[in-house]
């Protein structure tokens, strides 16, 4: 490889090019490691697919179908869009085959069944698979044209973004979490603010961050506008990557000399918890703020790829432990894989939260994207960890939706309107 500085993101394409650089800017095709669809932008796919030509997929073991939006199915058409990836798969004989009862929201599982690691070149048919990047790999979301013409070939045209540093430093307060932090950032640099660039996150608190929190942040990266998030790998990656990962891990870091577009840092220790207003993630207001406005609230939901791992449920049960949800608040945890729902088991949370009267749902997307599990009705106000709270995003137009951390979310699920553990 060429001794010319190069961020991770332009190492990742270089390798993945057979080119001794890449730089900001430059149109290459890539070979791609793994390639993804759900139930909604599969189908799609697999008609492109078809019109291609080609009778098998580049790889059985690097093009993965997760049902996951509308599943368990709503209604016949979902059932249907379910049907076409279950046949494709079997067809295909596909190596990873996820349906109901294996399946888990495919940002979360992806990672956890170690299909997707280090190094890796992702492309999904889905905006959120920015979430990767949390590995040290390039991840970013395609249409459902260009994933079914990469599932043949085995490779797509970038165009090599440029990147923007951010540095988180100082000492998180408590109950400030990996959501405030990328909200926080959303909120200063706008939902534009990356657009088609590389957001790449270093500083202390990410060095020292689990990786729950890390994909938190890289998930919503595309929330702020760009292209991918990403987080060098370290020893704390190697942990979570070890008999887990299902290929050799590469571990990759940008040069000391790397250029970058521009470097955003930030003393974590000034930003509070952080609640996005409707109707956009870059609305943001810190929980002073809101606590004091009297938001009432009519459900809260906490989940999706987001914030539906363990640690999300953690920080909700011990929010709700030895509570009640308020009785006129309708509360849904939506666990986002198997794994997770057994560990919670296994930990006691799903007691604490039963006991607390919360309604706990199988791993879905359904709520997220107003599909099923949770729809709102017009004027309703919901409290959700999930990513976006645009017009009608989960239900009515008319309803309203605030973005948060687990830990808002199960305060405000008890006090009953926007509120923060410490008013409990």
């Amino acid at each position: 490889m060429s001794k010319k500085p190069m961020t991770i993101t332009e190492k990742i394409f270089a390798l993945h090019s057979k080119r001794e650089y890449a730089q900001a800017g430059d149109l290459i095709e890539a070979n791609i490691d793994i390639a993804l669809a759900n139930d909604i932008t599969g189908p799609i796919a697999i008609q492109e697919f078809e019109k291609t030509g080609y009778k098998n997929v580049f790889d059985k073991s690097r093009v993965v179908l997760v049902p996951d939006h509308f599943v368990p199915n709503k209604d016949i058409k979902s059932a249907l869009q379910a049907k076409t990836l279950r046949e494709f798969t079997w067809q295909q004989d596909l190596v990873h085959k996820f349906d109901v009862g294996t399946m888990g929201i495919e940002h979360a599982l992806l990672p956890e069944k170690g299909i997707v690691t280090a190094g890796d070149l992702i492309i999904g048919a889905d905006s959120h698979t920015c979430t990767y990047g949390a590995l040290g790999a390039f991840s970013t979301g395609v249409g459902s044209t260009d994933l079914g013409c990469s599932m043949a070939s085995g490779s797509t045209w970038f165009k090599v973004p440029s990147a923007i540093k951010v540095v988180f430093n100082g000492k998180l307060s408590k109950y400030v979490t990996a959501k405030d932090l990328i909200l926080h950032l959303i909120g200063d640099i706008g939902v534009d603010g990356a657009l088609y660039k590389t957001l790449e996150f270093s500083g202390e608190v990410i060095r020292n961050m689990d990786m729950d929190g890390r994909f938190t942040i890289c998930n919503m990266a595309i929330e702020a506008g760009a292209k991918n998030g990403i987080i060098e790998p370290d020893e704390i990656t190697l942990e979570y990557l070890k008999n887990r990962s299902l290929r050799e891990p590469l571990i990759l870091k940008s040069d000391e000399d790397a250029i970058y577009e521009r470097v955003i840092e930030y003393d974590v220790s000034k930003i509070e918890p952080v609640v996005a207003y409707p109707h956009l993630p870059e609305n943001t207001h810190t929980i002073s703020e809101a606590s004091k406005e009297n938001i009432i609230v009519d459900q809260v939901v906490i989940g999706s790829c987001t914030n539906g791992r363990l640690e999300d449920i953690k920080a909700a049960a011990e929010i709700l432990k030895g509570r009640k949800v308020h009785p006129k608040v309708r509360a849904i945890v939506f666990p986002a894989t198997q794994e997770i729902i057994l560990k919670s088991i296994e930990l006691g949370y799903y007691q604490i939260l039963i006991e607390a009267n919360v309604a706990i749902s199988t791993p879905t997307c359904g709520p997220c994207l107003g599909g099923h599990c949770g729809i709102l009705a017009d004027n309703e106000v919901c409290v959700s960890t999930t990513n976006r709270n645009f017009v009608g995003r989960m239900g009515h137009i008319d309803s309203k939706i605030y973005l948060a951390s687990p830990y808002i979310a199960a305060a405000s699920a008890v006090l009953g309107r926007i509120g923060s553990p410490e008013e409990l």
